[in-house]
């Protein structure tokens, strides 16, 4: 953070907290006391009210402040909620820029919407999965890299795994993509590009590449693509019929399950309908659930289904 950032923050902090204390702000903005004070010798001489009071810390004058933001309550909610998603779900650059920009949304509300925000937010939580796990760092990678390429306009390299049937039933390709855009779906990073071996716009999951990397060829993303309209085809022609034992119709219902096109309550328990490209995307959540479903079409997976029961009762 430059010195401009810094002197801008801590009056975004003195203007929230009310009393800071300099060891505090250089401990926040991870400097030294030395130039906390040198700051607020900066600020003086700029011609915001500091005062410091020995032993107890700094603050503003009363009746000073930074010209405010019109928010109202469910708007800064939105705000601060949006960050603490970017928080859990970007690369580490964009997470510090998340809290940083948490804090001057909190530092600029009215004191009657920020503690009615705080009070709403405090019956709030958004949960996500560990940040902490390799895969959830290695996405988050990704990430970064990708944004990077795009902002330089270059192409990428890497490995894409990609399973057609089973875990042992995986296709591994080499691929050259121009990014256009990212995108969360279902909880998960997309990137949306045109693959030279594919000749067209194709989408990956970042949690199946490796070995990413930045070439040093550049692409011109077409005039007419925009990402917030773009639609992708939904080539999913192929449908699954399940019946689902009633003691785990409502963990059904709650997993959200990317493939469920519809789902039915019925005397003999629930009927479930997916809308898949090929059986095997959906091979290891049907057997997740063991007895408690049946398929009952097509016959071709249920086949696949025995045979996959017979593999896993042979190592046992």
């Amino acid at each position: 953070m430059n010195k401009t950032d810094r002197l801008l923050a801590i009056v975004l902090e003195l203007q929230r907290k009310g009393v800071v204390r300099a060891e505090d702000l250089a401990a926040r903005f991870e400097t030294s006391v030395r130039t906390i004070y040198r700051d607020m010798q900066a600020l003086s001489e700029a011609n915001v009210p500091i005062v410091g009071e020995p032993g107890v810390g700094y603050s503003l004058m009363e009746g000073y402040f930074l010209p405010p933001v019109s928010f109202t309550v469910e708007e800064a909610v939105s705000l601060i909620i949006g960050a603490h998603f970017v928080e859990q779900k970007f690369d580490r650059r964009y997470q510090e820029k998340a809290r940083e920009s948490r804090s001057k949304i909190e530092a600029v509300l009215p004191e009657n919407v920020r503690m009615e925000a705080a009070n709403i937010l405090a019956n709030m939580r958004l949960l996500a999965a560990d940040n902490d796990s390799p895969s959830s760092k290695q996405e988050k990678e990704r990430v970064d890299t990708l944004r990077q390429a795009m902002l330089d306009a270059r192409k990428v390299w890497f490995r894409y795994r990609k399973n057609t049937a089973g875990a042992d039933d995986q296709r591994e390709s080499e691929r050259v993509v121009a990014p256009y855009g990212l995108a969360i779906v279902n909880g998960s990073w997309v990137m949306l590009g045109h693959c030279e071996l594919r000749g067209g716009l194709r989408h990956f999951r970042l949690s199946r590449m490796s070995e990413l990397e930045i070439l040093e060829e550049t692409y011109q993303r077409p005039a007419h693509f925009n990402l917030q309209e773009y639609e992708p085809a939904d080539d999913r022609r192929q449908f699954v019929r399940l019946l689902a034992d009633r003691s785990i119709a409502d963990r059904i219902k709650d997993s959200s399950y990317f493939y469920i096109d519809s789902m039915e309550d019925h005397e003999e328990g629930l009927l479930v309908t997916l809308r898949v490209r090929q059986t095997g995307e959906v091979l290891h959540w049907v057997l997740g659930w063991g007895a408690g479903i049946v398929v009952l079409e097509p016959e071709s997976f249920r086949d696949q289904i025995r045979e996959e029961i017979a593999n896993m009762a042979k190592r046992y």
